[in-house]
């Protein structure tokens, strides 16, 4: 009797071995994948071999998928150089997407962004469960393959994750809101509480509880955050504006003693902050929705994209075969609440789903 021999790993590239590129080799090693690693500095790369964090030093041509994990200004060029050495998809993990995707326009890209972090640095931070639970943002756009989203959002999703689609200029506006100005805003009360402490030495040592949560972003590393405002300059001036102006009106609530606005400004914060979305895990609060994929280029990328600007939030997608072979079908789960108006959503955009609720 023949035996039939195991399905072959399949393969990955990390380009960039610091804390994000680290922790996708491990997250990819612990689920069977042989990953390749390359990295500016060559001691890096000779210290994850020895540490195992990946199996080969280098590119493999024929790596199923390239992450490249290269401070912002660094991603062209290494995306470009992916492209060119190897044959399978390309993607980046950088925090700004709009410059790279933009420059990049080939069907084998698609911009993306793990929205995770840690206080640790380098491989020492590498963390094989750092995606799960967070959010990670593909960014496709019209030249995006519909095979190179649905392969990248699976890999991602299987890494714990929860896929968000969203434009690259989209992604650039939100993030500089929930994640670029809150870094700075850390960072400028941190400076302030600081200053104060040489003159009452007891300021820092109260500093716990809200202060720790609200500061603790600004323990991140400092040297990406120069190349971060000079990619996103103006969607993180934008956003700052607003802020100052927002402080500004506080302060004159406060001023004036104004106690109805006060409470009005700060009822508003705390129901906004407690409808945040949080992700689904109850299967009976999950429906099936069945998409079949357009004729036209980018449809599978349009219905995550879609789901985001609408607030649906996708819980698991894959694309399958539909009976006749020729066509893919795109399976999500969502939220069954989510159902009606994510269906009139795809409907309008041409879009021909079928729903099953799971519960």
């Amino acid at each position: 009797m023949s035996q039939i021999s195991p399905a072959e790993p399949r393969r990955a590239n990390v380009l960039g071995l610091g804390l994000i590129g680290g922790s996708i080799c491990v997250a990819l090693r612990d689920r069977g994948w042989i990953v390749s690693g390359d990295d500016a500095d060559p001691s890096r790369v000779t210290e994850a071999l020895s540490r195992g964090i990946v199996a080969k030093a280098g590119v493999d041509r024929g790596a199923e998928v390239t992450f490249v994990a290269v401070p912002v200004m660094a991603v062209g060029d290494q995306v470009r150089r992916a492209l060119i050495e190897t044959d399978g998809f390309v993607t980046d993990v950088g925090s700004v997407k709009s410059a790279v995707c933009e420059s990049i326009r080939d069907a084998r890209f698609i911009g993306g962004h793990p929205m995770a972090g840690s206080e640790l640095e380098g491989l020492d931070g590498a963390d094989p469960d750092l995606f799960t639970g967070a959010v990670w943002v593909l960014t496709p756009t019209p030249e995006t393959s519909d095979s190179a989203f649905a392969t990248v959002a699976g890999i991602v999703g299987d890494l714990g994750a929860e896929v968000v689609g969203l434009s690259p200029e989209r992604h650039d506006e939100l993030v500089a809101v929930v994640s670029h100005v809150p870094h700075l805003t850390a960072a400028t009360l941190m400076g302030v509480a600081s200053s104060r402490a040489t003159e009452h030495a007891a300021l820092l040592r109260l500093a716990a509880g809200g202060f720790r949560d609200m500061t603790r972003i600004a323990s991140g590393h400092p040297a990406i955050w120069l190349d971060i405002c000079d990619e996103n300059r103006d969607a993180i001036v934008s956003t700052l504006s607003t802020l100052i102006d927002g402080l500004s009106s506080m302060r004159s609530i406060v001023a004036d003693g104004d106690r109805d606005r006060l409470l009005a400004r700060l009822s508003t914060a705390r129901e906004a902050r407690a409808n945040l979305p949080g992700r689904i895990k109850a299967p009976s609060e999950l429906a099936e929705v069945r998409i079949p994929i357009p004729d036209r280029p980018g449809a599978a990328a349009e219905v995550f994209t879609l789901a985001a600007e609408i607030g649906v939030n996708i819980a698991n997608f894959e694309v399958v075969h539909s009976a006749e072979g020729d066509r893919g079908v795109a399976v999500v789960l969502v939220d069954a609440s989510s159902t009606e108006v994510f269906r009139g959503g795809l409907m309008a955009r041409g879009f021909r789903p079928a729903i099953q609720r799971l519960g």
